[in-house]
């Protein structure tokens, strides 16, 4: 499904709807996917949710589901032993705003993980 050649590629289609539920769950603010759990995705741990709250907030603007323009930007690449999948987040000012969700793709577990969400 994906590949492992180190260049850019837009993010497939079978990982779309996981991103979605993601944003979803963000824009509600459940940066920790307690209220909202993912199968496939691990949950986020206090740290990183306070980080995405505080890189939110600053942003100045509140997440809002994805919009579909936000695959025109989204990649993944491989990396050494997961996937690095970058996903542009919508706002509600912005259908691709500068924020964007960082996350790994597992090769061994094929578990998602949540690193970050920033202004890169």
């Amino acid at each position: 499904m994906l590949n492992r050649d180190g260049a850019e590629h837009p993010v497939p289609y079978q990982l779309r709807s996981t991103f979605r539920q993601i944003a979803a769950a963000f824009a509600d603010a459940d940066y920790r996917l307690h209220h909202h759990p993912i199968e496939g995705v691990a949950a986020v741990d206090e740290e990183t949710a306070t980080r995405i709250a505080d890189n939110v907030a600053a942003y100045g603007d509140a997440l809002a589901p994805l919009d579909e323009a936000t695959w025109n930007h989204s990649v993944y690449r491989w990396m050494d032993g997961h996937w690095l999948i970058l996903v542009d987040l919508t706002t509600n000012r912005e259908p691709v705003s500068d924020l964007t969700l960082h996350a790994k793709l597992h090769e061994a577990s094929g578990l998602l993980e949540l690193d970050s969400l920033h202004v890169p």
